[in-house]
């Protein structure tokens, strides 16, 4: 597939333009949670990499941004619940749209949604132990991307871990084909494609963050950005 040689830097997802239709929007933002599921790689993240720095004693605290119907934010304060332990997600996300469908679910203890950018937070002052975020690298302009990772160096203080997704042809080829029988009247395939062929290659990505952040490719076609605000600083 000639066409995801390079980024297409150019392409932009229905959902992010501002007069998208808004019952679309809806849906595609009530079907993430089945995507998310497959695609998001977040049971692994949550085992593998915020998991091990939980307390069933002392709160952690935890940033989602660009949380988006806030998904990703239940389904982690759903399995640090069921583990014991103490975690305080606060999820943010600049678009209404998704703060009000967000909120309009059930809430759950320990979980607080807030329209927001990261350097809103960084000119507040906030800090958090853990920084996060899925499927926003590739939404980013590169000067927003750096502004995201100096945010988040600010911000946390034990961890960052953005997971985003591998452009490849097999991952295009595979949502292609394994979405189009589903998800009627969203946005989920039409702009699945789309990120996939915004996203970045490990390689790519490589090239573009500052010293100190590590890029592991993980399966499938996942791509996971870290920094360990202890190593990086001692």
């Amino acid at each position: 597939m000639p066409f995801l040689q390079e980024r297409a830097t150019d392409a932009r997802e229905e959902m992010d333009r501002p007069d998208c239709d808004p019952v679309r929007l809806a849906r595609t933002y009530a079907q993430f949670p089945r995507v998310n599921a497959v695609v998001s790689g977040s049971r692994a993240v949550y085992r593998d990499r915020i998991r091990p720095l939980l307390s069933p004693t002392t709160a952690t605290t935890l940033l989602d941004v660009g949380c988006g119907g806030g998904d990703i934010a239940r389904r982690l304060a759903r399995w640090a619940e069921h583990d014991s332990f103490l975690l305080d997600i606060t999820a943010i996300d600049p678009d209404q749209r998704a703060l009000d469908f967000a909120t309009a679910r059930p809430g759950r203890p320990r979980l607080a949604f807030r329209r927001a950018y990261s350097s809103d937070l960084v000119r507040e002052g906030a800090f958090f132990d853990l920084v996060i975020s899925n499927h926003m690298l590739h939404h980013l302009a590169p000067a927003e991307l750096q502004g995201l990772l100096s945010d988040s160096e600010r911000l946390a203080t034990r961890a960052v871990i953005h997971g985003d997704i591998a452009r490849s042809p097999a991952a295009y080829a595979l949502f292609a084909a394994g979405t189009l029988p589903f998800f009627p009247g969203s946005f989920i395939r039409c702009d699945g494609l789309t990120s996939i062929r915004r996203s970045y290659t490990p390689a790519e990505l490589r090239a573009v963050v500052p010293p100190g952040w590590t890029v592991r490719r993980e399966r499938p076609f996942r791509l996971v950005l870290q920094f360990t605000p202890g190593a990086a600083r001692g």
